[in-house]
């Protein structure tokens, strides 16, 4: 049976992590393995990867066959390059140690690109957090002095009006002086302004007494006037009255005489 090196999947989803397995080429991907040689972890960064490198090349030695992802896994790992030296001592064109020798070189200068691979990428997210802070306390600087100044003004307001409250009761008590000040300012010249206006009433009304007596002392004098004709005839009538008596004693006196005289 043809046997395959490949991935088989596990975790959760948007997080798997793999394991590195040898399995029949016609199981599921899932399924039955035969042997378990390493794992994969692609979530973090440089991708964590464990494998027993002699396992991987003694089956690369029977025929199997890795997949794409495995086979790239493998050559990180150095497998694929100590299977090609392998294959050079078996033809004689080097010894197992020099093969050996070449092979510890590049295992040592690739785990040096990995460290300071792993380095450079520590060192990128530890600057990005460090700016990320930077940035973070700018913010919230720059808010806090927004606050600050929104803080004075709010003060500098409730200063203005606690100027204004205390300041209104003493225009408030200024005020009335200032009324009663203009008030008696005022008044005399009102006072002074009312006899001005005053005077022609006044004369008016000091006319009006002396008319009115004028008007009386010429009624009697009409009344006398009207009167006098009235009275007149009485005492032509009186006059006349003790004339025509004594006329009348006369005739009397005529008629009381005897004829013969």
């Amino acid at each position: 049976m043809s046997t395959k090196i490949r991935l088989q999947r596990h975790g959760k989803k948007g997080s798997p992590y793999f394991h590195i397995v040898v399995a029949d080429s016609r199981a599921k991907r899932d399924g039955k393995y035969i042997e378990r040689i390493g794992s994969y972890n692609p979530n973090v960064n440089p991708a964590l990867i464990e494998l027993d490198n002699d396992k991987a090349l003694d089956w690369l030695d029977k025929g199997a066959q890795p997949s794409d992802t495995a086979r790239a896994i493998l050559s990180y790992r150095g497998v694929m390059y100590r299977k090609h030296l392998m294959r050079g001592v078996r033809k004689g064109a080097l010894t197992e140690e020099q093969a050996q020798e070449k092979y510890e070189a590049w295992l040592s200068e690739k785990t040096q690109k990995i460290a300071d691979k792993t380095t450079k990428i520590q060192s990128d997210v530890q600057s990005a957090r460090t700016k990320a802070l930077e940035a973070e306390s700018a913010v919230k600087e720059e808010r806090a002095k927004k606050i600050m100044a929104k803080q004075s003004a709010l003060a500098g307001e409730a200063a203005a009006a606690e100027e204004g409250a205390t300041d209104a009761p003493t225009a408030e008590g200024d005020a009335p002086a200032e009324a009663t000040a203009e008030a008696s300012a005022d008044a005399p010249a009102e006072q002074a302004e009312a006899p001005s206006a005053e005077t022609p009433a006044a004369q008016a009304e000091a006319d009006k007494p002396a008319e009115e007596p004028k008007a009386e002392a010429e009624k009697p004098a009409e009344q006398a006037t009207e009167e006098k004709p009235a009275e007149a005839p009485t005492a032509q009538a009186e006059a006349e009255k003790p004339a025509e008596e004594p006329k009348a004693e006369e005739g009397g006196s005529d008629e009381g005489k005897p004829k013969d005289a």
